[in-house]
C-alpha cells in the first residue's frame, strides 16, 4: 500500500503570531530576531522577503536591504503557546503525527481513504486551525515526506496542494534544486557549477555521478529527485544530547564573565538532565574567537547528572581550551551520550547535605521556574533557556539570544 503523508507548515509563524498580538504589523515588513548588529533574522514577513531578506541573515544586512522594516526581538514562550494550540488540534484529528519543529508537522494518513477522504480531512483541519488560532497554515499531501514538503512550499502562502499518485516526478521536475530538502547553499552552488539548476536535470543524471560529486549526500538527493523516500512519520524522537550556547553583543576577554556564564549553562543543563531522568557521559565545551575560529574540547566521564561533577568538568575543559587570549565571540556547552537513569551516589565523595540541596533546588525550579534559584557566579547569564528538552517537543529556539 502506498503511503499518504501530510506535511503542514505555519506561514511565517513568528510574524503571524506577532500580527495577532499587534494588528498594526499587518502588511508591513517585519524582522524577528536579534535587535543588535550581531543579531540574526529568525523570521521575516513576505513584505521583507521582497527586499531579499531571509531567515538566518545577519540583522545588520537585513536592515540595509529593508531599512523600513520593523524589528521585534520575539518571545519564544509566546510562540510555544501558539504552537501548542496548533499541535492539540492536529493531535485530535490525525492518527499519527510528527512535530518536526515549532511550526512544522508531518502526519501519516495511510489507509484513511477507505473511510474518509484524506485530502478533505486535511482541508477541514487546516480551516479549523486558522479559525481557532487565527494563524495561516499551508499543507502538501502526497505519498512521502519529501514530495509533501516540496508541495507545501509551492502552496504557500496560506494554501494547499495534493500531488496525485504517479505525478510526483513531473510535479517537481521544473522546480529549482533548492526545493529539495537537504540541498543547502553550498550544495546548491556545487550543482550550479555543473549546470544543474532544475530537479529535472538530476532526474536525468545517473545516480553514480551524483555520488561521485557529493558522496552519500548526492545519492540521497538523487533519490529525493526521483520521488523516492521511505522515511516514516516519527511520533517521538529520543534526544541524544542537550546543549546551549551564547553569542555576545561585544567580543569579550573577561574570563570571570565567561566562566560565570559557562557555570550557569552547566547548572541549567544538569537540572534538565535530572528533570528528564537522564544521565550524561560526555561533556563538550565550545569557544569561538573574534576571528571566527571555533574550537571544541570534549571529555568522557562516568554517567552523572550532578552539578558539582558537570560544572567542574566544564570549567576544566574551558581552562584547557581557552589559551589564545583573544576576544571571545561565542561559548557553548553540550552534554551527550544520554541514557535513562538517576544519579548514582558516590559513596566516597558525595555527602547527604549536597544531594538534599539538589533535590530542594530542583523542586523549587519545577514550581517557580528554572532560574528562581541559582549559583551567584552564574547570575549574569540571564537568558538561559527554560525549555524542557525531554517532552518530545522540538526546541522553540530563536537565534537571537545575546549576552
Amino acid at each position: 500500500m502506498e503511503k499518504t503523508i501530510l506535511h503542514l507548515d505555519m506561514d511565517t509563524f513568528f510574524v503571524s503570531v506577532e500580527r495577532l498580538l499587534d494588528s498594526r504589523l499587518i502588511g508591513k515588513p517585519v524582522l524577528i530576531g536579534g535587535v543588535t548588529d550581531r543579531g540574526v533574522v529568525a523570521a521575516c514577513s513576505y513584505e521583507a522577503r521582497a527586499y531579499g531578506v531571509h531567515s538566518a541573515m545577519p540583522m545588520k544586512r537585513a536592515k540595509e536591504l529593508c531599512p523600513d522594516a520593523i524589528q521585534i526581538r520575539g518571545n519564544s514562550a509566546t510562540y510555544t503557546n501558539y504552537s501548542e494550540d496548533v499541535t492539540s488540534i492536529i493531535k485530535e484529528t490525525v492518527p499519527l503525527y510528527e512535530k518536526s519543529s515549532i511550526d512544522e508537522f508531518y502526519a501519516d494518513l495511510t489507509g484513511l481513504d477507505k473511510f474518509f477522504n484524506s485530502y478533505l480531512m486535511a482541508s477541514e483541519m487546516r480551516k479549523r486551525i486558522t479559525k481557532e488560532t487565527g494563524l495561516p497554515i499551508s499543507f502538501g499531501l502526497s505519498k512521502n515526506k519529501t514530495i509533501s514538503k516540496i508541495a507545501t512550499g509551492e502552496a504557500k502562502p496560506n494554501n494547499q496542494i495534493k500531488v496525485d499518485l504517479g505525478t510526483e516526478v513531473p510535479f517537481i521536475a521544473p522546480l529549482s534544486i533548492s526545493k529539495i530538502p537537504m540541498v543547502g547553499e553550498r550544495t546548491q552552488q556545487t550543482l550550479y557549477s555543473l549546470g544543474v539548476k532544475q530537479i529535472k536535470t538530476i532526474q536525468e543524471m545517473p545516480m553514480e555521478l551524483m555520488e561521485k560529486v557529493l558522496g552519500k549526500n548526492g545519492v540521497s538527493i538523487w533519490k529525493k529527485a526521483q520521488a523516492l523516500d521511505n522515511s516514516p512519520v516519527m511520533p517521538y524522537n529520543e534526544r541524544k544530547s542537550i546543549s546551549t550556547e551564547r553569542t555576545f553583543d561585544r567580543d569579550t576577554i573577561d574570563v570571570i564573565k565567561l566562566k560565570g556564564i559557562l557555570l550557569a549553562m552547566a547548572e541549567n543543563l544538569a537540572f534538565q538532565l535530572r528533570r528528564g531522568q537522564k544521565l550524561t557521559s560526555c561533556v563538550t565545551v565550545k569557544v569561538r574567537y573574534s576571528d571566527f575560529n571555533t574550537y571544541t574540547l570534549q571529555s568522557r566521564i562516568p554517567y552523572t547528572s550532578a552539578d558539582h561533577v558537570l560544572i567542574a568538568k566544564v570549567l576544566e575543559l574551558f581552562n584547557k581550551l581557552y589559551h589564545r587570549r583573544l576576544l571571545v565571540r561565542l561559548i557553548g556547552v553540550r552534554f551527550s551520550h544520554l541514557v535513562e537513569g538517576s544519579y548514582q551516589i558516590n559513596l566516597f565523595e558525595d555527602i547527604e547535605e549536597q544531594l538534599n540541596l539538589y533535590h530542594a533546588m530542583d523542586k523549587m525550579r519545577d514550581k517557580y521556574g528554572d532560574r528562581v534559584v541559582m549559583r551567584a557566579a552564574g547570575m549574569e547569564a540571564k537568558t538561559i533557556s527554560r525549555f524542557n528538552p525531554f517532552t518530545g517537543e522540538p526546541p522553540p529556539l530563536l537565534p537571537n539570544r545575546r549576552r
